[in-house]
């Protein structure tokens, strides 16, 4: 009984192992959707040459990295994108009549969406019924680095995946878009408060709160958009609604 015991504990240290190996593969290749070779990945993940080819080919045989040209390369395959697809269908899908409910309530614009690499990424959207309103489009959004979006889900990292992600030199795109250090600052008051701002540091004229979503399928943020104008005299009923949004979201759906 003892040695059968062992044996089961050494598997199973083994499997973990190879899922480790294999998610860190997976994610060197996310981060280089034109591919790279055996040799690249396995200077990349610090694992010997025929660990790497060994791996590659199950992740190849279930369709999640793909062979590139003649090359010998691999990048990323369907599969992957059926899952990512499959996931965002399911949050969309669970979060619409939030969204809807939220915009209703203040007639504003509302957004669900993720992060992809630097930017987010707008999966769902309730464009207000208003003679001036705020309209964007649905798929690649705006930079994380100056948007409510963009912090809520920063706030979301560890510090030194933060630090990996984010340039030492920002860009501008209005007077009050933060460097990098006020930029770090605001996130670390969102992982306090929940509650993720942006006034005027992407668009001016154009504010925008938001909270972060942890969820079993992934983190994901909501906020709202809307002029700047509109802003004040509404701003903590909309965070407190936001707040209860995330709640009762993440008692449902929540890790």
């Amino acid at each position: 009984m003892g040695q059968q015991i062992k044996d089961g504990g050494e598997d199973s240290r083994q499997g973990i192992q190879v899922v480790a190996r294999s998610a860190d593969i997976l994610r060197l290749l996310g981060e280089n959707p034109d591919g790279l070779s055996l040799a690249e990945i396995a200077k990349g993940v610090e694992l010997p040459r025929s660990t790497v080819q060994r791996i590659v080919c199950a992740l190849q045989a279930e369709y999640f990295v793909e062979s590139v040209g003649g090359s010998g390369g691999v990048r990323l395959g369907a599969a992957i994108g059926k899952l990512f697809y499959k996931t965002q269908k399911d949050i969309v899908h669970i979060t619409r009549p939030y969204l809807e409910a939220l915009s209703n309530q203040f007639s504003e614009s509302v957004y669900l969406a993720t992060r992809v690499d630097q930017r987010t990424n707008v999966l769902d959207r309730v464009i207000a019924e208003h003679a001036l309103r705020v309209v964007f489009p649905v798929g690649d959004g705006t930079p994380v680095f100056n948007t409510a979006a963009g912090k809520s889900l920063l706030a979301e990292m560890s510090p030194q995946e933060r630090e990996a992600l984010l340039d030492d030199e920002l860009p501008a795109f209005t007077e009050r878009s933060p460097d990098r250090d006020e930029l770090l600052a605001q996130v670390e008051e969102v992982s306090r408060t929940g509650i993720a701002r942006d006034f005027d540091e992407y668009e001016v004229g154009i504010s925008a709160i938001g909270v972060s979503l942890k969820t079993y399928l992934g983190v994901f943020c909501v906020g709202i958009v809307l002029p700047s104008a509109r802003l004040p005299k509404a701003l903590d009923d909309m965070e407190n609604a936001l707040l209860k949004l995330k709640r009762e979201i993440e008692a449902q759906i929540g890790c």
